[in-house]
């Protein structure tokens, strides 16, 4: 029998459809070019599509790449997402030719950037110029020494949380804002709260944490690859689904009670807005896929980071425009999948509202019934969203209420003392 909810069209897709076109494309001027060799870093490999060199963005492209995408955005504001690789291996000179195009395009529109670093090449001279520029920088960091060594070591094999905490000292320094972005692996099972402690001592207030979840074909330096690939295997950095769903409880138990509104936490905030009913602002818990798009040093364009292979490409921006390849049906079958394919237990589920199946690359599991689509986090999700859950509408009630959400803490240090002063 035809599955009539994989053609329906809802009303937001629409409005998506129809209204001004908005977008992020996170920008990868430097490729797979990186000075370090993190194990379970999936970019690396993708120096293989073009032809095994790392490559680098020429100012050509630049100037291409700055235009089209500020004039493909219909709206006021336009945000750009350095990343790479390591978008610093590029040098100082070329960030500086990147903001004279961003001035000479702009066209009245409001232009900010943010750069995801490594944090190890960070200079005075770099954080001085991004204080200039108003950058936001996010520093890929996973937390206390032992557990950022484990996995994030150079192309030498030598730890980097030195450089990594030198680097932040000089974003500090010179003032300029930063979040911390870590990566939930096997060597943070048990240990969220330590994690989540370190951080916040260290001055992050705005911490985003991404479960890593990857394949590989073994060999000398392990190869991350598409879940479907023969002889694909987990690898050894994976965080368990149970493990992830722990790590997220031991953390919100000390957020909910000490720091709502002092420190933010990307999944906690998505999952507020997921109970509130408005968007996440994350697009891993977003209903759609397909407004973060990955622009390529060579002019081509992707549907996401996550998918940067052959057959997701959408084509270059040499030969097309941006909003083209943005408008293309390849680029809206892409977003809607995310929510048609999720398999029938996803669609019954208390919680799809919260996470509508999380990232699709982490959806290769299968269900009880034999369905492909499966979170492989499925369940770790599930116990974090049910170990919140109260606190969450608590925290709706106060916003329905035009309260702040941090006077949750008060009620829910309440609910832990009742809990402990409870016969067993």
């Amino acid at each position: 029998m035809a599955d009539s909810f994989r053609q329906t069209l809802t009303l937001g897709d629409a409005q998506k459809l129809t209204g001004p076109r908005a977008f992020n494309i996170m920008m990868k001027p430097a490729g797979s070019l990186c000075n370090l060799g993190c194990a379970y870093c999936y970019y690396l490999d993708k120096a293989e599509i073009y032809g095994g060199h790392e490559p680098r963005m020429s100012l050509e492209m630049l100037e291409t790449a700055v235009r089209g995408y500020i004039e493909a955005n219909d709206v006021p504001e336009v945000t750009f997402i350095w990343h790479g690789g390591e978008p610093m291996v590029l040098g100082l000179d070329f960030y500086r030719q990147a903001m004279a195009f961003q001035q000479r395009y702009a066209g009245g529109k409001t232009i900010r950037n943010t750069l995801q670093t490594n944090g190890t090449l960070i200079t005075r001279e770099w954080a001085r110029f991004f204080k200039e520029h108003d950058f936001l920088l996010g520093v890929s960091l996973d937390g206390p020494r032992d557990i950022h060594d484990k996995f994030r070591r150079d192309k030498g094999g030598a730890p980097t949380f030195d450089k990594v905490m030198r680097g932040i000292e000089l974003l500090d320094a010179e003032g300029v804002p930063f979040n911390t972005m870590s990566t939930v692996n096997s060597a943070c099972e048990g240990r969220g709260l330590e994690v989540y402690r370190f951080l916040k001592g260290i001055g992050s207030r705005y911490l985003q944490f991404l479960p890593v979840v990857e394949h590989i074909l073994k060999g000398p330096r392990p190869r991350i690859v598409d879940p479907d690939t023969p002889g694909a295997v987990l690898a050894r950095w994976s965080v368990s689904d149970v493990g992830f769903g722990r790590f997220l409880c031991d953390i919100f138990d000390e957020w909910v009670r000490q720091d709502v509104g002092a420190c933010f936490v990307n999944l906690f905030d998505a999952t507020l807005a997921g109970w509130c009913g408005v968007p996440p602002g994350t697009c891993a818990y977003a209903d759609t896929c397909g407004d973060n798009a990955i622009l390529e040093h060579n002019g081509d364009l992707y549907p996401c980071d996550h998918f940067v292979y052959p057959k997701y490409r959408l084509g270059n921006i040499r030969e097309h425009s941006i909003a083209e390849l943005m408008d293309a049906e390849k680029m809206v079958q892409f977003g809607l999948a995310k929510r048609t394919a999720l398999p029938r237990r996803c669609r019954a589920c208390e919680y799809v509202q919260l996470c509508h199946g999380e990232c699709p690359k982490h959806r290769f599991n299968r269900t009880e019934a034999g369905e492909t689509g499966l979170n492989a986090l499925c369940a770790g999700y599930r116990m974090f969203y049910a170990h919140s859950a109260p606190y969450m509408l608590k925290m709706r009630e106060l916003l329905a209420r035009d309260l702040a959400p941090a006077l949750v803490m008060p009620w829910a240090r309440e609910q832990k003392s009742l809990r402990l002063t409870v016969p067993r």
